[in-house]
């Protein structure tokens, strides 16, 4: 992980930008939260634990930077709220989401589904596909049982 660091320090300063006390929180958060979905109030709540004195406008801006910059990415799950994931692979497409309905939880879905059909729809309309983002919208076991 320090490599990575040590990469996003890099990717901040050929940019103009320093990684300041108040952007290593954000990205250690970030980063210790990988198996979330955080939003910006999520973020700021759990920074503010380590790093009192932080301000949501400098939560805000930090994560506008780290976005711009494609160190993360913005999800929208259709609830009013963004959330973000850190970039890890550029390489590879985004994983997708399975969102209950009911409860709200977000479960991720490793596998791409869809390498099949991008490549036949490449082909047959002659479009180069650089990414997609799938959403599946449904209930999870808890919410089921409790039916």
């Amino acid at each position: 992980m320090n490599s990575f660091i040590d990469e996003l320090k890099d990717q901040l300063k050929r940019n103009g930008y320093k990684l300041t006390t108040q952007r290593r929180v954000i990205l250690d958060t970030i980063i210790e939260n990988l198996d979330k979905h955080l939003s910006i109030e999520d973020i700021f709540d759990l920074v503010k634990k380590k790093y009192p004195e932080i301000g949501l406008a400098t939560v805000y801006r930090t994560v506008q930077l780290f976005e711009q910059l494609g160190i993360i990415y913005k999800l929208n799950f259709d609830d009013g709220r963004s959330r973000y994931e850190l970039y890890q692979n550029k390489e590879d497409h985004q994983h997708h989401h399975l969102i209950c309905l009911k409860c709200g939880a977000i479960f991720e879905v490793e596998e791409d589904l869809l390498e099949d059909l991008e490549k036949r729809i490449e082909k047959e309309k002659n479009f180069e596909i650089v990414d997609h983002n799938v959403r599946f919208f449904g209930y999870c076991k808890n919410c089921r049982s409790k039916k």
